[in-house]
């Protein structure tokens, strides 16, 4: 069940109308049903292979906290192999065999393996990584192994972060599911705000921007200078709107129910290296793996020096381009990450001299717009459908500095007769492009002020407070008139 659809604004009431009503004893029964009806609208019959994944891990749990030695190491594996194996065969199984066919095809060979006609399930890779959380986390001795197999299954399959998390930890979940909730005006409140700013980020921001997106990506040869430059800075703010708008609904929806999820970004554009960017870019994923790649590579390598670091940052950010998608791209974009992270490791000194030496404000401006100009590159291969297709766009930059092809971009008119006619021959994209920058700009803007704390600083807060009525429904109005209503429009994150 998608966020942004009827069924969601049906199906959300009325889990929260019988979730407060009902007895303490029967909630956690009620949300995990809630749960099972908000996966099974994607395609039913996967919810076998999560109720599989959940058996496993439980009794994986069970046996470790009760065992010690190479016995409990043991049971870690197994549980590990059984949610690995998973993930491999219905997410890189016909990537790998793709790539040994071609191989062969090179070779000469004339065999080929057959593909697997397998739909990837929704959130896969999200809730496998929750689910080996638990385990490592027994294993380490952080988290006393659940008895309640309700519970467990409620801590794997929790709605509201179930498909595109956060990635939560099981000591932040686990307690939190055997803990009476109650009804919190407060928290009600707090959540409906942050669900609204997370809808609006996904319906009028990103699904705007998806109009001038999609074409240039899908046809990068038959555009070249403002188009593509344009469209891949939209792409930097579509991807960071839409997933960070799934986060704060999420987030919004369980602090209703009085759930606390983690924060997964924090206004991660503001980020002055790479490294700063990915400790506010979807925290959840940095941390799982700094906590159970990251540090044990680099504890099993100290002997290495400062090269055991490079090595462990290569790694873990191969994998995690890996863990993306089952594609070059994915991995070419997670290698690019790695090497500008090892460069910053290398030049630490250098910048933090060079910063000294800077007006702080002028460095900070300037590091924030090479961040920026980096992330858009590497998200090229991110979004690209393939290397060719990636490397036709990055062709097409070079039409910025063809005076040709840029003639004639007066005004806005001109600008919009580069993209596809559905698009542009028309009012509808002028306004599709002045919506998709005002939701930009907006965006900046709030998040500026959160920043800055500026609604505070300046006394708005008391203002703000005495117009809530007038507030929210000049909001609601805006919302209403922009926001793309076309049954539900998939988030980007879903298909990983």
């Amino acid at each position: 069940m998608l966020f942004n659809s009827l069924n969601f604004l049906i199906f959300f009431p009325i889990v929260l109308f019988i979730y407060f009503l009902s007895p303490f004893r029967f909630r956690w029964f009620i949300l995990l049903a809630a749960s099972c009806i908000f996966y099974m609208f994607f395609v039913p019959v996967y919810i076998l292979i999560l109720g599989f994944t959940i058996v496993i891990d439980y009794i994986a749990g069970i046996l470790i906290e009760s065992a010690e030695g190479k016995r409990k190491k043991l049971y870690l594996i197994m549980s590990l192999v059984s949610n690995i194996g998973i993930l491999a065969v219905f997410k890189y199984y016909n990537f790998f065999i793709g790539n040994v066919n071609g191989l062969m095809t090179l070779s000469g060979g004339d065999f080929q393996f057959t593909f697997l006609k397998i739909i990837l399930p929704i959130g896969l890779s999200f809730h496998t990584f929750q689910a080996m959380s638990y385990t490592l986390e027994v294993y380490r001795g952080n988290q006393k192994a659940e008895r309640h197999f309700g519970i467990y299954s409620l801590y794997v399959m929790f709605f509201p972060q179930l498909v595109a998390g956060p990635i939560e930890r099981p000591q932040n979940m686990l307690h939190q599911f055997h803990t009476k909730h109650k009804f919190d005006f407060d928290l009600v409140m707090s959540g409906l705000n942050l669900m609204f700013w997370g809808f609006f980020k996904k319906m009028v921001i990103a699904d705007r921007l998806t109009f001038f997106i999609d074409p240039v990506f899908a046809n990068p040869e038959k555009y070249s200078g403002l188009p593509i430059l344009i469209s891949i800075v939209f792409f930097a703010f579509q991807i960071y709107c839409d997933f960070s708008g799934y986060s704060d609904i999420a987030i919004g929806a369980a602090r209703i129910m009085g759930f606390r999820l983690m924060i997964n970004f924090n206004q991660p554009f503001t980020a002055t290296s790479v490294t700063e960017f990915w400790r506010k870019w979807h925290i959840s994923l940095y941390s799982w793996f700094n906590d159970y790649l990251f540090t044990p590579i680099l504890v099993s390598k100290r002997n290495w020096g400062k090269y055991a670091i490079y090595y462990a940052l290569f790694i873990t950010f191969f994998l995690s381009g890996l863990w993306h998608g089952a594609a070059w791209t994915y991995i070419i974009w997670g290698c690019l990450h790695a090497v500008a992270l090892i460069y910053e490791v290398i030049t630490k000194g250098i910048r933090k001299s060079l910063s000294k030496k800077i007006p702080t404000y002028i460095y900070s401006m300037v590091s924030r717009l090479f961040v920026f100009c980096f992330l858009c590159f590497a998200w090229i291969f991110f979004r690209a459908s393939s290397i060719k297709n990636a490397f036709a766009f990055i062709k097409g930059i070079g039409g910025l500095f063809n005076p040709q092809a840029n003639k004639g971009l007066t005004n806005i008119d001109h600008y919009m007769m580069l993209w596809p006619q559905e698009i542009a021959y028309s009012s509808i994209g002028t306004l599709n492009f002045f919506v998709g920058i005002g939701g930009i700009a907006i965006l900046i803007i709030v998040e500026y002020f959160l920043r800055k704390q500026l609604v505070n600083h300046l006394g708005l807060s008391r203002l703000v407070y005495d117009l809530k009525p007038a507030f929210y429904a000049v909001a609601l109005m805006v919302f209403i008139l922009f926001a793309i209503f076309t049954n539900g429009k998939q988030f980007i994150y879903f298909q990983f």
